[in-house]
């Protein structure tokens, strides 16, 4: 137990999800060697989760449930910007032919509240629900650029880890970018969150210019790059975001 995670209980019952969703359907055996357990714990985990409809069993093996699309859908509509965007996201996605993404910042990181894949887009390195490094994605460093400094202290001192080998770890260096960032309304992530892949995004802001969310579209080098990435897909994303705002505003 630890200051974290005051309740020992819950924290093993999420440990459980985690990895069960990791597993994408795992027995009890397995998950007890992963987590380290012994099999009666965690087949306690397992019956109280799967009675309460966040896990599903079939035959040996436990999956996640359904019932977890209760709560990631009354968590997404908490938002007002995930109903407002969602259309343009498809859109623009529709439009590039490459993967567009909506990052809703929330107590202090970003996530992917909603994506979607051109026709000719490849599987993105991240999916809906994942959370990104604000320093190391396009969409992360336009929200950081549009949030007060000591966010950013805060960022910037919790560490920057090193993604990729062209990850931003220096803390000035991040913060020389977060200023050009917010001249411009644009971010770039040149292979700084996965390796062979590309990304441009821009901030959807409030009414006290704070960056509620990002817009951002990705694909792998060999499309988004050039005057593909610098100016068409930028113009598109960039408009996205902007028409996003206004009917948010």
């Amino acid at each position: 137990m630890t200051d974290d995670y005051p309740v020992k209980a819950t924290h093993t019952s999420v440990r459980v999800l985690r990895a069960v969703m990791e597993a994408h359907g795992v027995g009890v055996s397995e998950l007890a060697r992963r987590l380290d357990l012994s099999k009666s714990a965690v087949h306690k985990h397992l019956r109280t989760l799967t009675s309460l409809g966040l896990l599903a069993r079939e035959g040996d093996d436990y999956y996640l449930g359904l019932g977890f699309l209760e709560f990631a859908a009354a968590a997404r509509e908490r938002f007002p910007v995930y109903g407002v965007a969602l259309p343009a996201v498809e859109r623009l996605a529709e439009v590039s032919g490459c993967v567009a993404t909506l990052v809703v910042y929330e107590s202090g990181r970003g996530v992917v509240v909603a994506q979607t894949c051109g026709d000719d887009a490849l599987a993105p390195p991240v999916s809906e629900g994942d959370a990104v490094p604000l320093h190391a994605t396009a969409g992360g460093k336009t929200i950081l650029a549009y949030r007060p400094a000591e966010e950013v202290d805060r960022v910037v001192d919790d560490g920057l880890d090193a993604v990729t080998e062209n990850t931003i770890t220096d803390g000035d260096r991040l913060r020389r970018e977060l200023r050009s960032i917010r001249d411009r309304r644009v971010a770039f992530d040149r292979e700084e969150s996965a390796t062979g892949w590309q990304s441009v995004a821009s901030p959807v802001t409030d009414s006290r210019q704070r960056a509620v969310a990002a817009v951002s579209v990705s694909g792998p080098t060999d499309r988004m790059s050039g005057k593909t990435l610098e100016e068409d897909i930028t113009g598109l994303v960039v408009s996205t975001a902007k028409s996003i705002e206004n009917d948010l505003l």
